[in-house]
């Protein structure tokens, strides 16, 4: 009998690339990962992974088994769920994967009170971009992911995942006070064709929507600096190295010294999903999670 464990490291695999990447999503070692899927190409008399490179590419025996093994491994979490729903218990653990801050901003206020709440209930966060992390929940390597989607920049979540709006976030220009546009009390984008901005990196999804919001303008926003977390942004700013669009959920106190103005025409918005596959709709501990952060 197939080892429905390895297969879901074979699907790891298939999703993130290569055994390294599926062993850090999953939390085994490389040599864990690569020992079920030895295993499991003993078992079922075929190779599964071939190396392309410095990487591994799945065989067409290997796509077969992560498709089809798949929908086992769904069905086994549909049962799962619905013995826990059976039961009444808002127990067991749950993976949770979301952008850092609905991290600090959101989630984290509501895991610590569940805990309490409900001690068989055992809930471990991470921290991801949104389309790696609709990747981990699509590929069984995390229950439920936090995501946003910033006006018209596309996210694409796979027909078998179950979406949920928990907000809408909005985002603020934020300015040194004493800068020529902290007393403006609403900016539009061609007022801020000529500033230097602090951004995240070119490949997030915030930097895209700070890039189309010079669309129409003939300009490009011009980036000063770069970093991946907004508290750092608030410090490059409080420092007189720029400006930057900083959404307000887990945002940090701005003290006296920044201002924070509204920016309309288009105005910066964020709607904050999460995303799970339908195999959990029905598990308790899920359930309360996001019950509780849609009244958070």
């Amino acid at each position: 009998m197939l080892d429905l464990a390895a297969v879901s490291s074979l699907r790891a695999v298939a999703a993130t690339g290569s055994v390294v990447a599926a062993a850090e999503a999953l939390g085994y070692t490389p040599s864990a990962v690569s020992q079920q899927v030895k295993r499991l190409e003993r078992q079922a008399g075929v190779a599964l992974l071939e190396r392309l490179g410095r990487g591994v590419i799945l065989t067409q025996h290997g796509r077969y088994l992560v498709e089809s093994g798949s929908v086992l491994l769904d069905d086994l979490e549909r049962l799962e769920s619905d013995l826990h729903a059976r039961a009444g218990a808002v127990a067991g653990s749950l993976r949770v994967a979301a952008f850092s801050t609905a991290t600090r901003g959101l989630i984290g206020p509501v895991v610590g009170r569940l805990q309490r709440e409900h001690p068989g209930l055992r809930i471990s966060l991470r921290d991801r971009e949104p389309w790696d992390t609709v990747d981990l929940v699509a590929a069984g390597q995390c229950d439920l992911g936090i995501v946003h989607r910033w006006g018209d920049v596309p996210l694409d979540v796979p027909d078998h995942l179950v979406q949920r709006r928990i907000c809408l976030d909005l985002a603020d220009v934020v300015v040194p006070r004493g800068h020529h546009l902290a007393d403006a009390g609403v900016l539009r984008v061609a007022d801020l064709v000529d500033e230097g901005w602090i951004a995240t990196p070119a490949d997030s999804i915030c930097r895209q929507w700070l890039r189309r919001m010079f669309d129409g303008t003939g300009r490009l926003p011009r980036i000063a600096h770069e970093s991946m977390e907004f508290d750092s942004h608030l410090a490059l700013v409080r420092a007189g190295l720029g400006i930057a669009l900083v959404p307000r959920l887990g945002r940090a106190d701005l003290g006296d010294d920044l201002v924070a103005v509204r920016l309309t025409d288009p105005e910066p918005t964020r709607e904050v999903i999460a995303v799970h596959r339908a195999g959990l709709t029905d598990s308790p501990g899920l359930t309360a999670l996001l019950e509780a952060l849609l009244v958070s």
